[in-house]
């Protein structure tokens, strides 16, 4: 089955050694974005999967290409044009000092790109499901647009649609958010929602704000989880990610998924996470690569939490682990011994 995921992809700035950007005069440059890490996940898992985006014509753009390709992505529908790359500052943080994130992407390719620009007959051609996060249409009316477009000839060519809510304030208000992703919802066949999305997107309670006892609040997220498809009945299964959040590196993970009326939860996952940036988006990935093997619900949701917390102690955007890998996780409880 083939897969296409369609946003924006970013160039990434790390401060090293834990340095807060107005200390740093040495950034790690690296590639990513919600919808390029799970194409990339994807693609290490050994699963047919394409990317949308628009980058410029430019060393820039053709390096942010080949970091996505080398992993085994299809890039050949990505649309060249426009004038930068957007960027992120990312500033890790440690203990109890938060992780930072500063966002210059206005101006950006695919935000200064037209809607007509994007070809869906041509791009969606032999595609069996199609990916998207709530990020993309926050980042232009035109992109917004663009993706409608999509998602009405997904609807047309009876293709899966996944959507992760994937909320950012930086990026959108909630009431713009709520405008969008209500209608956009009518088109989602599978929802991924954690902690804020609910509320954010959708204006569905579901999660009081206190990360430290997420987990806590499981009943409240089932109830989320249900108005999700009282709502919008077009939407079979919805997956969320509960957390525990003790300090930026401490916490306790697991997954709870809801399919054909009936709940599955994962077990709760101790970690400490070296690079907690792409976690969800590996979630996701790892939902979308069961669907595609047609795992029984149990093992899917087993499965998406085991790679979300694997990509906790992988660096850069994307997860990066093999099938083989996150299996270990599930069948060993997460120890890390290997013999």
């Amino acid at each position: 089955m083939k897969v296409l995921t369609f946003g924006e992809v970013m160039l990434r700035l790390k401060t090293p050694e834990h340095l807060k950007i107005l200390q740093a005069d040495t950034f790690e440059a690296n590639y990513g974005g919600a919808e390029a890490n799970v194409a990339v996940s994807l693609a290490t898992l050994g699963d047919d999967v394409s990317y949308v985006t628009k980058v410029p014509e430019h060393q820039v753009g053709q390096a942010a290409v080949n970091e996505i390709r080398r992993f085994g992505v299809d890039t050949s529908r990505v649309l060249r044009g426009g004038g930068r790359v957007g960027i992120y500052y990312f500033e890790k943080g440690t203990n109890i000092r938060p992780t930072s994130v500063v966002y210059d992407r206005a101006y950006s390719a695919i935000a200064m790109a037209k809607a007509e620009e994007f070809d869906w007959e041509k791009l969606l051609d032999g595609v069996d499901l199609f990916y998207f996060s709530g990020i993309t249409p926050a980042i232009s009316t035109e992109i917004e647009k663009a993706l409608e477009s999509a998602l009405a000839l997904c609807r047309e060519k009876k293709i899966q649609v996944v959507c992760d809510l994937n909320y950012r304030g930086k990026m959108w208000s909630t009431k713009d958010a709520q405008r969008v992703m209500r209608r956009l919802m009518a088109y989602v066949d599978v929802c991924i929602a954690n902690d804020e999305d609910f509320e954010s997107s959708l204006g569905i309670p579901a999660y009081d704000g206190d990360i430290s006892r997420g987990i806590e609040q499981i009943e409240s997220y089932k109830e989320g989880m249900l108005e999700i498809q009282k709502q919008f009945p077009n939407c079979k299964a919805v997956a969320s990610v509960l957390r525990n959040l003790y300090t930026v590196e401490d916490g306790d993970w697991m997954g709870i998924y809801l399919k054909d009326g009936k709940f599955y939860e994962s077990p709760v996952r101790k970690v400490h996470s070296f690079e907690a940036v792409g976690a969800g988006d590996a979630f996701g990935a790892g939902l979308i690569h069961a669907m595609l093997h047609d795992f029984e619900p149990q093992k899917a949701i087993d499965f998406a939490i085991s790679a979300s917390v694997l990509k906790l102690m992988i660096q850069h955007d994307a997860n990066v682990a093999s099938e083989t890998e996150i299996e270990q996780i599930m069948k060993q409880g997460g120890t890390n011994l290997q013999r």
